[in-house]
């Protein structure tokens, strides 16, 4: 298989990508639901009001938003320097640190619950998994979640098929790939897994644009991204004619406990 431009480029450009577009980011990027908060809440055992939560990789604050709203206590760690300062912008009573998940600036037993929401993949298990059992409590959790395409929906299988050829890589693979020995090859942790379906109506532009915040395009030279979204524009309106598109997603969640106090 031929090696594309954007696997060619390393882990931490496609990382630190996002900071040139953290506006476009916020602006267009999905949200998540309340039932993945109902199930974090039914996996822990608590409410999330109250809880002290340390939202890590929070980008430009769309999890920290939704945690604040159930009445969570959180503070962020962002690596990214454009993206926090849009974090600043969006949630400005929030504090937000500068860190990532394989040396969080936190104190030890500081946390109740470390959330990941699409961040997790851009840390070191072997770093990570430690350090997030220093900073949560005894009996505290572990949250990683990813928004993931549906792909059962006809037409988001056909267009994630198209971006696969585009990038020569295999997304529903990559999907499969989100599970527990994946997410730490240790098996420290005891991962439960939940799957929650949603889905929202935007108009095409913002789909294009959520399409184009995501690290393999932002790698790319821009004309290369041009054209395939280009490309993309007369797929979708094929199937939404009036413009209005139905991305449907899965959202994974891989929920791990603490061991308690001894």
């Amino acid at each position: 298989m031929t090696t594309s431009r954007a696997d060619q480029v390393s882990h931490t450009a496609r990382a630190q990508s996002f900071n040139a577009v953290a506006a476009q980011y916020a602006d267009h990027r999905p949200t998540y639901p309340p039932a993945l908060f109902d199930a974090i809440e039914e996996l822990t055992g608590r409410p999330l009001a109250g809880s002290r939560v340390a939202d890590v990789g929070a980008g430009t604050g769309v999890a920290t938003a939704r945690l604040l709203e159930r009445g969570a206590h959180v503070v962020a760690v962002e690596p990214g320097e454009g993206m926090a300062a849009e974090f600043r912008r969006r949630l400005p009573g929030t504090p937000v640190v500068r860190g990532d998940g394989d040396a969080l600036p936190l104190a030890a037993d500081s946390a109740d619950l470390i959330t990941y929401a699409q961040s997790w993949h851009w840390t070191d298990p072997a770093r990570s998994v430690p350090e997030a059992l220093r900073v949560l409590r005894p009996g505290g959790a572990l949250a990683l979640w990813w928004n993931t395409s549906a792909l059962d929906v006809p037409w988001i299988a056909e267009a994630s098929a198209r971006a696969g050829r585009h990038f020569g890589r295999d997304f529903s693979r990559e999907q499969n790939d989100l599970d527990a020995a994946t997410a730490d090859p240790s098996g420290r942790l005891d991962f439960a897994r939940r799957t929650v379906r949603w889905s929202r109506r935007v108009p095409i532009d913002t789909h294009l644009a959520n399409l184009g915040s995501h690290s393999l395009f932002l790698v790319q030279s821009p004309d290369r991204t041009a054209a395939h979204l280009t490309e993309e524009r007369r797929h979708v309106l094929d199937v939404f004619p009036d413009g209005i598109v139905e991305e449907t997603y899965d959202v994974v969640l891989l929920l791990a406990s603490a061991p308690p106090a001894a």
